[in-house]
């Protein structure tokens, strides 16, 4: 029982973290701070600290948004998601700074190389057309598995919104390259 209120808390204050803190009424603001006072220690929500932000809680928390629509230009899970916005948003609820742009991401972070990739990585590839190499879109490393990669990102494409795609076919082809945020 303590583990799923702990669950539901970190998801109210990671979903709170940053500039969507006014969403939270404030009666449930304080309520939240007094519970989360009360959790045992290793049960406490650590967002908004860098450090200590692994790649379980910030997927978590990207998962949260699964079927949020995309939407052209935007980073706000109210209106919609268009790739770097939903990339940009995950990473900012938990304290990073990191570019609202899907080219900017490629001089942001440590790069890698996909065989070194790891969960929560970002991942960077090229628009829809992949002859034209050039950045224009983004992701986030889901899981690694014996099957492959799978990562979460605002399609435009059928999905129409945040869904965990795998990395094969139509996106192997269009991959650039993966930095490390974490």
């Amino acid at each position: 029982m303590k583990k799923i209120i702990a669950a539901i808390l970190f998801f109210i204050l990671s979903a709170t973290a940053g500039k969507a803190q006014t969403t939270l009424p404030p009666q449930y603001q304080e309520l939240v701070k007094k519970l989360v006072v009360n959790l045992p220690k290793e049960a406490k929500p650590t967002n908004n600290n860098s450090q200590e932000t692994n790649s379980e809680s910030l997927i978590d928390f990207a998962k949260s948004m699964l079927g949020i629509r995309y939407r052209y230009a935007t980073s706000n899970p109210k209106l919609g998601f268009d790739c770097s916005g939903f990339v940009s948003y995950v990473f900012s609820n938990f304290g990073f700074k990191v570019p609202r742009s899907s080219r900017e991401f490629s001089s942001t972070g440590k790069e890698t190389n996909l065989e070194n990739a790891k969960v929560g990585d970002v991942l960077i590839f090229t628009g829809s057309n992949s002859k034209v190499r050039r950045i224009g879109h983004v992701g986030i490393v889901y899981s690694i598995t014996e099957n492959g990669i799978k990562f979460i990102h605002a399609s435009s494409g059928k999905a129409k919104g945040v869904t965990i795609t795998d990395l094969d076919g139509h996106y192997k082809s269009r991959f650039l390259k993966v930095v490390s945020i974490l």
